[in-house]
């Protein structure tokens, strides 16, 4: 079975103080890959900058093919926390799948297109963009960093025994009714999110595959501190090793948050032809 338009996708772009780059990541949107889905909904995380203005300028002169919708988060919930009000949403409005597309345009959203369209998604819960998969491209990344995720791969491949090749990059595709299985509202609120996520579908024995994407650098603003968040990480691996089921479970917030919360800033109001 093939990717069609049947499948209701909500494309979900968290963004934080990425305005020079966001028109870049809607302007792929086309209106091809417009027909290709149902929604996008662009989350600004209360960027101090224009990204949440800049984002809604561009959708309006963008989106003609589909819905897009432009949220601001009530307050500073980070990436994880930007998630989660995705999530909520996708599973509130019945979508049958979510692809996250960072906005900070370092992956390239048609990447994923041509494997959908050949069915390579169905049956799994997630299929994740690998910035080190075979086949994919990497431009302007240092050899430093290639390094250091590529061992951290292996450390989380030897501590869940399925071969990881990418611990979080920007383009990720996820089936909604896998989400509604976990207890993602007490996962990092932070940069830690997407490592936590991945540990959660190894522990539930969740079908998940790797695609190659291309990847660049260029302008965009890292909010990654590196030696700091590799320790963190290291943490996060070993208690996993410790209990992954208990893992699962714990309270991994810094603060908790009863309700992710945020109000539309504009919706164009498309509800197709």
């Amino acid at each position: 079975m093939s990717h069609t338009p049947k499948e209701k996708t909500l494309v979900f772009i968290p963004a934080y103080r990425c305005e020079e780059q966001l028109p870049r990541v809607l302007s792929q949107f086309t209106s091809e890959i417009q027909r290709k889905i149902h929604s996008v909904l662009l989350v600004d995380n209360i960027s101090p900058d224009q990204t949440l203005e800049v984002g809604i300028a561009k959708g309006k002169a963008q989106f003609h093919h589909c819905r897009f919708l432009a949220w601001k988060n009530q307050e500073n919930y980070g990436l994880g926390g930007s998630h989660k009000v995705a999530f909520q949403f996708a599973i509130e409005n019945n979508f049958d799948s979510l692809i996250v597309l960072h906005g900070d345009d370092q992956a390239n959203l048609p990447d994923i297109f041509p494997f959908l369209e050949r069915g390579d998604h169905q049956g799994l819960d997630c299929f994740l963009g690998s910035r080190f998969a075979k086949d994919s491209q990497l431009l302007g990344y240092s050899a430093l960093r290639t390094f250091g995720n590529k061992v951290y791969n292996l450390l989380f491949s030897l501590a869940t025994g399925r071969r990881l090749s990418d611990l979080g990059s920007g383009l990720n595709y996820y089936r909604v009714d896998s989400l509604k299985n976990m207890a993602f509202e007490k996962f990092p609120d932070d940069l830690t999110f997407n490592y936590v996520m991945l540990l959660a579908s190894c522990t539930l024995k969740q079908k998940l595959e790797f695609f190659p994407i291309s990847w660049r650098e260029e302008d965009q603003r890292s909010n990654v501190k590196l030696f700091s968040q590799a320790f963190r990480v290291l943490k996060l691996l070993f208690r996993y090793r410790i209990s992954p089921k208990q893992f699962l479970g714990e309270e991994h917030r810094l603060k908790s948050v009863e309700k992710y919360s945020g109000s539309i800033m504009f919706d164009n109001g498309y509800q197709g032809t």
